[in-house]
């Protein structure tokens, strides 16, 4: 061979691998992100943190080697479905649905072979997500933080600083996947303690004055605020009517109780999406969410405010505040 044609090889050659090399990497994964809420709440920007967060300790970081797709419903439920369309449109490669459970029923009605993992508390039995906690079965996995103990123990704990409550007043969204059994749950509580409850409803934050007064109407002596995004998202404008009612109330998430709610007892909302990512990267590596159980937080954190009690007049017993895994002062 001339040396002039041996040269033209090799400068072909190295044209080529590189270019080959390219061609064998692997694609970059797309996470579909669709959640009911709003991006512009602080509760859920922190969530959306520990969800990068989580991805991250599973191997995946966004904009490096993973990448998501934001939708955002804005507390619009009716745009869930074309949101969830939007995202099986492009073929992501795992759909994480968050907020409302209605999310997830979305993202299950638009696709039976893209993967979705939830994070809601709702029974993912009852409304039809999967066909059992330990094997889901299908393309579904998630967490939720449904528990009847759960709802009992916020009532026993409210009524512990209220010892001279005479009726509850629970909020519910009725537009929420599972509300039925929610309320059939708190029903059951409040029996239990020989406390009469009264279920006041609001499906969009127009309906939240309404809602305060009627429960002020029924003299109810506290309130419960049921778990669900439309409220997380809106836990300012929750609090300061409570505040304007001087209603003492209890919460899921300590974002109320930070926001100047009374006390709050559930799983940390960050610990949840953190737990979710731990199941996306489980399914990018290749696990199938019908073997992966769903996942339930095994940690619950009681938040008290202390200004806002005394606010109230009531004296939290220092037996409470030391049980507390929080007194915000």
């Amino acid at each position: 061979m001339r040396r002039r044609d041996f040269i033209k090889v090799i400068a072909g050659s190295a044209i080529t691998w590189p270019l080959a090399g390219r061609a064998q990497q692997p694609a970059m994964p797309v996470i579909g992100f669709l959640n009911s809420a709003s991006p512009n709440s602080l509760a859920y920007e922190s969530r959306v943190d520990a969800f990068r967060q989580g991805l991250t300790e599973a191997g995946y970081v966004e904009r490096q080697n993973a990448a998501i797709e934001y939708r955002w419903a804005e507390n619009q439920i009716d745009r869930l479905p074309a949101l969830a369309g939007d995202l099986v449109r492009r073929n992501v490669s795992v759909i994480v649905a968050g907020g409302s459970p209605a999310s997830a029923l979305a993202a299950k009605s638009a696709t039976t072979t893209i993967p979705i993992v939830f994070m809601n508390a709702a029974d993912p039995v009852s409304i039809g997500l999967v066909a059992n906690l330990s094997r889901p079965g299908g393309n579904i996995t998630g967490v939720t933080t449904i528990s009847t103990e759960l709802g009992a123990k916020r009532l026993g704990l409210l009524r512990e600083l209220v010892p001279s409550v005479a009726s509850i007043a629970m909020l519910v969204n009725p537009s929420r996947p599972g509300v039925d059994a929610q309320m059939a749950q708190a029903q059951e509580s409040a029996q239990a303690l020989g406390l009469p409850m009264h279920i006041v409803k609001a499906d969009s934050e127009r309906d939240f004055d309404a809602a305060f007064r009627t429960v002020v109407q029924l003299r109810a002596g506290a309130l419960v605020v049921a778990p669900d995004a439309l409220f997380t998202g809106q836990r300012e404008q929750i609090v300061a009517l409570e505040k304007s009612y001087s209603l003492p109330a209890m919460h899921e998430f300590r974002d109320f109780v930070a926001a100047g709610g009374l006390m709050s007892y559930g799983a940390s909302g960050r610990d949840e999406y953190r737990q979710g990512a731990t199941l996306v990267g489980r399914i990018l590596k290749g696990e199938k969410p019908a073997d992966l159980p769903i996942m339930q937080p095994t940690k619950f954190e009681l938040v008290i405010n202390l200004k806002t009690a005394k606010s109230l007049g009531l004296n939290v017993p220092i037996s409470m505040q030391l049980l507390a895994d929080e007194v915000i002062e």
